[in-house]
C-alpha cells in the first residue's frame, strides 16, 4: 500500500473520512487559517479549498490543499513501511528503531541474528531512488517570461504580513563535493514572495540547505547554488525530510523505505537537480551568493511575530507542474498548529533513537504547548548519584533537534511523563530549587526566540525531579503513599459489582 503521489494519500484519506472538499470560494489571504486553527483545535480533517479566492478577488484554477498533517493518526497513515499503514503515534515507533539500527547497528551475536539483519539491509540497499526521463510534475513547464509566483495561490497567513509566504516547500540541495551523488538534502523552509520570479530563503545556520550554501560559497563557488522547492510531494518523502535522517543515508532512499517503495526522481529542467516525478509543482532556481533580503515579520510557531533579518535570495529559472496541479499550505502559528502536531508524532520517532544511547530513558515527551522541542520531559531508571544531570546533558547534545530545547525535566521511571499533573507533583515534592536546577549560560537558542538576551544565543535549564539519592541529599528521603496491593485487587474483583460510575482504574501504578 505504498502511496507513490499525494494524489494517492489524499484517495485514502477522503475514502476513510479524513478529507473534505470545500467548493465555497476561500479566501487564501488569511480566511484560510482562520479556518484551518479551528479544524487543529478539534482534530478536523484535511481539507481540500476548491476555489481559492486570490488577492485580486479572482478565483484561482488550482485548488488548495491544507491540514494535511492536522492529526497525529494522518501522520501515521502518511508512513507505509514495509507496505503497512499506520494508524497511531505508537506505530511510528519502528521508524524510531529503524532509524537506531540505520545510526548504529548492533552486531550481530551470531549467524542467526547475522542472517535476521540481512533481509534489513537488503531492504534499505533495494530503495536507492529511481531515475525517470517523463514526469507528471513536468507537465507544464514555464521559463523566461512565463513564471509568476504570484499566479499560485500562495497563502497570506496572519495580519500585518508583508506579502504571501510559501509555506510547505521541500527544498532540494546538493553539497558541492562530487564524493557522493546522492548527497541531497531535503529542507522545509518557508519562502517569502518577493515578485513574479523571486523569493527569499529563510533556512537557520544549523540546517542542511544552510550549511550546503555556507559549504558553496566557502568552496570558492562563483555562481549560486542550485535549488529546486517541491510542493506537494508523496507524504513518506514530505516526512522524511523532517525526520533525523543519518548522514550516511540518502533522504531520497529513506523516503523509499517510509513510503513502501523507491522514490522515483526526474532531472530538473534548468539546475543539475532530482526532483520527486509525482510531485504536483516544483520551482527550479538558484539561491544568489550576493542578495539578500529583509524577510518578515511572520507569525511563527511560538505565537508571536518574528523580527526582521536577512536571508538570501531565491531566483527562480523555471516552474514545473502537473497540467491540473494541486497546491499544499499550511500555516504557523501558536500550537496547536501542524508544526506541533508533526513534533508530537515524531516525539515517537525520537524515543528508540535517544534509548541506544541512553537505555536508562524510559519515556520522552515533548508536550505540543512547548512549541515542539523548547520543553522536554524525561523519565528514566536512575541508577546513581548525579544520573540526571548526565541525561539533560546527552539529551541536548545527542541529536541536533534538540539543541534549541530550553527546558529539560527528569522524573523517575514511576512518573507519567506525559501527564503534567503527575509532573508537577513530582516537581512539587522531589525538587530544592538550589540544589536541583541546572542552569547553563551561553548556548544556541532558537534565534526566533525573542525571550533570550542575544539573537541565537541564551541559557538553558534542566530540573532534577527524581528521588534524591545520598549523597544528593544528607536527608532521609519520605516514603510515599500507596494502597496495600491486596486491597487493590480485592476492590478489583468488586467494582462491576458496586454499581458505581467510571472504569473504575486503580491509580497505582
Amino acid at each position: 500500500m505504498a502511496y507513490k503521489s499525494l494524489r494517492d494519500f489524499l484517495a485514502t484519506l477522503e475514502a476513510d473520512g479524513e478529507l473534505v472538499r470545500v467548493s465555497e470560494p476561500v479566501s487564501t489571504h488569511l480566511e484560510m487559517t482562520e479556518i484551518q486553527t479551528r479544524l487543529l483545535r478539534n482534530g478536523g480533517p484535511a481539507v481540500l479549498f476548491e476555489k481559492p479566492v486570490m488577492p485580486d478577488g479572482s478565483i484561482s484554477p488550482i485548488p488548495c490543499l491544507a491540514n494535511l498533517f492536522g492529526t497525529v493518526k494522518r501522520v501515521a497513515m502518511g508512513v507505509t513501511l514495509e507496505g503497512k499503514a499506520r494508524t497511531t503515534a505508537g506505530e511510528l515507533r519502528e521508524v524510531g528503531e529503524l532509524l537506531a539500527f540505520l545510526r548504529n547497528p548492533t552486531p550481530p551475536r551470531g549467524l542467526g541474528d547475522a542472517m535476521e539483519m540481512l533481509p534489513l539491509a537488503q531492504t534499505v540497499m533495494s530503495m536507492r531512488p529511481k531515475t525517470v526521463k517523463k514526469a507528471p510534475v513536468q507537465e507544464v513547464v514555464l521559463k523566461g517570461d512565463q513564471i509568476d509566483l504570484t499566479a499560485l495561490p500562495i497563502q497570506g497567513c496572519w495580519p500585518g504580513e508583508p506579502a504571501p509566504l510559501i509555506t510547505w516547500g521541500l527544498v532540494v540541495t546538493k553539497g558541492p563535493s562530487d564524493e557522493r551523488e546522492d548527497d541531497f538534502n531535503l529542507g522545509i523552509y518557508r519562502m517569502q514572495v518577493l515578485g513574479k520570479d523571486k523569493a527569499i530563503m529563510r533556512w537557520l545556520a544549523h540546517r542542511g540547505g544552510a550549511q550546503h550554501y555556507a559549504r558553496h560559497k566557502k568552496a570558492g563557488k562563483r555562481e549560486p547554488l542550485p535549488c529546486a522547492v517541491v510542493l506537494g510531494a508523496d507524504p513518506g518523502t514530505i516526512l522524511a525530510a523532517v525526520t533525523p535522517v543519518p548522514e550516511t543515508l540518502s533522504e531520497y532512499q529513506f523516503a523509499g523505505l517510509m513510503r513502501g517503495s523507491k522514490a522515483e526522481l526526474v532531472p530538473c529542467k534548468t539546475v543539475p537537480l532530482m526532483v520527486p516525478a509525482q510531485a504536483e509543482i516544483v520551482l527550479e532556481g538558484h539561491v544568489l551568493l550576493d542578495e539578500f533580503e529583509d524577510e518578515g515579520p511572520y507569525g511563527d510557531h511560538t505565537g508571536y511575530y518574528n523580527s526582521v533579518e536577512k536571508f538570501p535570495v531565491f531566483q527562480v529559472t523555471a516552474i514545473t507542474m502537473r497540467k491540473d496541479p494541486i497546491y499544499l499550505t499550511t500555516f504557523t502559528g501558536r500550537p496547536p498548529d501542524e508544526p506541533s502536531v508533526l513534533g508530537e508524532a515524531l516525539n515517537e520517532v525520537f524515543i528508540p533513537l535517544i534509548r541506544q544511547q541512553f537505555p536508562e530513558i524510559t519515556d520522552f515527551w515533548l508536550p505540543p504547548e512547548g512549541c515542539s522541542y523548547r520543553i522536554a520531559v524525561v523519565s528514566m531508571k536512575k541508577a546513581y548519584p548525579g544520573h540526571a544531570k548526565r541525561v539533560m546533558m546527552g539529551c541536548w547534545s545527542y541529536l541536533r533537534q534538540f539543541m534549541y530545547t530550553k527546558w529539560i525535566i527528569v522524573v523517575d521511571d514511576d512518573i507519567n511523563a506525559r501527564d503534567w499533573k503527575d509532573v508537577m507533583w513530582a516537581v512539587s515534592t522531589k525538587m530544592d530549587p538550589a540544589r536541583d536546577i541546572t542552569v547553563i549560560e551561553n548556548t544556541p537558542i532558537d534565534y526566533l526566540d525573542f525571550a533570550s538576551p542575544e539573537s541565537g544565543l541564551g541559557s538553558k535549564i534542566g530540573l532534577d525531579a527524581t528521588d534524591k539519592w545520598e549523597p544528593e541529599t544528607k536527608r532521609e528521603w519520605g516514603e510515599e503513599i500507596r494502597m496495600d496491593e491486596a486491597v487493590v485487587e480485592r476492590v478489583n474483583d468488586l467494582w462491576d459489582r458496586l454499581g458505581l460510575p467510571g472504569d473504575g482504574t486503580p491509580i497505582w501504578k
